[in-house]
């Protein structure tokens, strides 16, 4: 796996939760109930480092990922301000995770029904070996109907078939280093 797939990877959880974690105090829409196709890329980057996921959500499901996100976002970052604008929301953080500190900006645009787009700039001091400290990715997420058959709420097919369910980060979160 490429050191961009696996970071894409690695920010997947908080990507796909960017609409719901922004949400402090100002809070966002939910996504509508069905099956949402993801794609997260670098602009510029290599295309091969490109992911698509599909996500089955419903309300309680959006819901219970801002709750269960929330609180890992406000140990980790000691900044994180949401302003409404015309186009969408935008959003400001600056986290600390792993002995990195990360300054991002987040624009969030669309109507949560169809479709929406989150666009990421982020400096961090210390990035992982061979990765920038400059990075840019975009979010663009479409629904595509209702999930399929056999799927619930919550349940995340990612590159490869991989398939996890939301639920899941409560047990990634334990996973994430403490900065000491």
């Amino acid at each position: 796996m490429s050191r961009g797939r696996l970071r894409s990877v690695w920010l997947l959880p908080m990507l796909l939760a960017a609409p719901a974690t922004a949400a402090q105090a100002i809070e966002l829409p939910t996504r509508k109930a069905g099956l949402w196709e993801l794609k997260m890329a670098r602009p510029g980057g290599d295309p091969g480092s490109d992911i698509t996921i599909l996500h089955c959500t419903d309300e309680a499901t959006d819901k219970r990922m801002t709750k269960s996100l929330q609180p890992m976002a406000s140990e980790t970052c000691s900044k994180q301000e949401t302003q409404k604008t015309a186009a969408g929301y935008v959003t400001d953080a600056v986290c600390d995770v792993a002995g990195m500190s990360t300054t991002s900006h987040s624009e969030v645009t669309g109507d949560f029904n169809s479709a929406y787009t989150v666009k990421v700039t982020s400096h961090t001091d210390k990035p992982l070996p061979g990765l920038p400290k400059d990075g840019r990715m975009t979010l663009e997420a479409k629904w595509l109907g209702p999930c399929k058959d056999g799927q619930k709420p919550g349940d995340i097919v990612m590159p490869g078939g991989l398939k996890m369910n939301i639920a899941d980060i409560e047990k990634l979160k334990a996973l994430i280093p403490k900065a000491k």
